[in-house]
């Protein structure tokens, strides 16, 4: 029942390690701020572990990039700028949710595009196996086969 108990702890305190991420020492006085920073820091990738906001990750380098949006609200940038001086310095791949733009425009096309076109290719074969004549006796065949006497059972 112990180690019931002590899962059940654990995995309630799974959830929370994101909200560990962002120390008391970062956060703005102003709530308008602070949660603006919030809201862009969620869209921003730790460029350290790659599939998580800088607010949820630990990294130094996500701390770092939590900071400097916070430094850039505070100099009066609005959300957009804050997000495009990012872009302009570490690229596109820091966006959580690339733009849709001339050279992001593949990664957009390509997954549907290969979705479709996987589809269209099961269809196609799956129609080609329809098509083909069923395997079976031929009417000469049958004729010789029930021609054929079979002993009786004893």
């Amino acid at each position: 029942m112990i180690w019931l108990r002590a899962f059940a702890f654990t995995m309630a305190l799974l959830p929370s390690g994101a909200a560990l991420a962002v120390n008391p020492d970062e956060m703005l006085d102003d709530p308008v701020l602070e949660h603006r920073a919030r809201d862009i820091s969620a869209g921003l990738r730790c460029l350290v572990c790659q599939n998580q906001s800088i607010d949820d990750s630990d990294a130094d380098l996500a701390k770092d990039l939590r900071i400097l949006v916070r430094e850039r609200l505070m100099a009066g940038d609005s959300d957009e700028a804050v997000r495009q001086y990012l872009v302009d310095r570490y690229g596109e791949f820091v966006l959580l949710n690339p733009r849709v733009n001339d050279h992001t425009l593949l990664l957009w096309i390509a997954a549907p595009a290969l979705l479709l076109g996987g589809l269209l290719v099961l269809l196609v074969l799956g129609r080609r196996r329809t098509d083909r004549p069923q395997p079976g006796l031929s009417a000469d065949e049958q004729a010789a086969l029930d021609g054929l006497d079979t002993p009786a059972a004893d």
